[in-house]
């Protein structure tokens, strides 16, 4: 059994949806220079390229540029970084709203490799459709782009993002013997299962919360919702929020459970609870 090395570059793309920046990953073989993939380039910052490449050099070079979804703040720069290494961009979808550019489309359980480190790809749709995850079964490692996050919960932002397959991939996530996870933004987790189990408990808390107001206030916007829902946020992410609380509301709707009140709707949409 090879042991994997993944490094960590802080990519240069600071923002209250990014935190301190997008978490751009090497991965390569311990001790071997047989090349390295490298994972989600952030933005397309020179400095920040440039500094990929140089790290890349001691393992090898670079084999591939992995993409684990299609937002800017994962895609960006990966165009660009493969210009300058001539290493190809691998990504679950290359239609024109995934990753157009990509030379290859990698598949769900495909088996690829970079020395003797071999890594599994998981499909694990919900904050995005396309997104794709690294799975290390050697080492029990993987790497989640935007599922989780180091520290606080994820945004989901229909219609790209889907509320009920997001807890479907975390509760699939969850039977997987995983030692560390690897995300997007923020630190590494070192307590997965736990931090899974949270996940999903506070989703359910918020569509809980949702429906005991919808129940308590009747037909409500996403906007009447959002203080009711929210209130443990700061308001300066309440636009993000609404954004999760509507993913919220579309995965009730698709279990036909709450349904838009046609006749107080217009360029507002009020949503019900379904009553059986």
């Amino acid at each position: 059994m090879s042991q994997p090395i993944i490094q960590a570059i802080l990519a240069p793309n600071p923002s209250i949806m990014t935190g301190a920046g997008t978490n751009t990953y090497i991965i390569a073989q311990s001790g071997a220079t047989a090349g390295c993939f490298v994972v989600d380039t952030g933005c397309d910052s020179a400095d920040h390229l440039q500094k990929l490449r140089q790290i890349a050099a001691a393992f090898g070079g670079v084999s591939a540029i992995i993409v684990t979804h299609a937002h800017p703040d994962h895609i960006g720069g990966a165009k660009e970084f493969s210009q300058l290494t001539g290493a190809p961009v691998w990504a679950l979808d290359n239609s024109a709203s995934g990753t157009p550019f990509a030379a290859r489309v990698v598949r769900h359980k495909e088996q690829i490799s970079v020395g003797s480190v071999s890594i599994t790809i998981v499909a694990i749709p919900g904050h995005r459709f396309d997104h794709l995850g690294l799975w290390l079964p050697d080492s029990g490692d993987l790497l989640v782009g935007d599922v989780m996050s180091g520290s606080g919960s994820v945004i989901i932002i229909p219609p790209e993002g889907d509320m009920a397959k997001y807890l479907q991939t975390l509760r699939k996530l969850a039977a997987l013997p995983i030692q560390r996870i690897f995300p997007g933004h923020g630190p590494v987790i070192e307590d997965p299962q736990a931090r899974i189990a949270w996940y999903i408990e506070h989703r359910m808390q918020r569509e809980n919360m949702i429906i005991s107001a919808l129940r308590s206030h009747g037909p409500s916007s996403a906007a009447d919702l959002l203080p009711l829902v929210y209130n443990d946020t700061p308001k300066e992410l309440w636009p993000a929020a609404e954004l999760s609380l509507m993913a919220h509301l579309l995965k009730l709707k698709k279990e036909q459970r709450a349904h838009i009140v046609a006749e107080l709707s217009g360029a507002v949409e009020y949503w019900a609870l379904i009553h059986r």
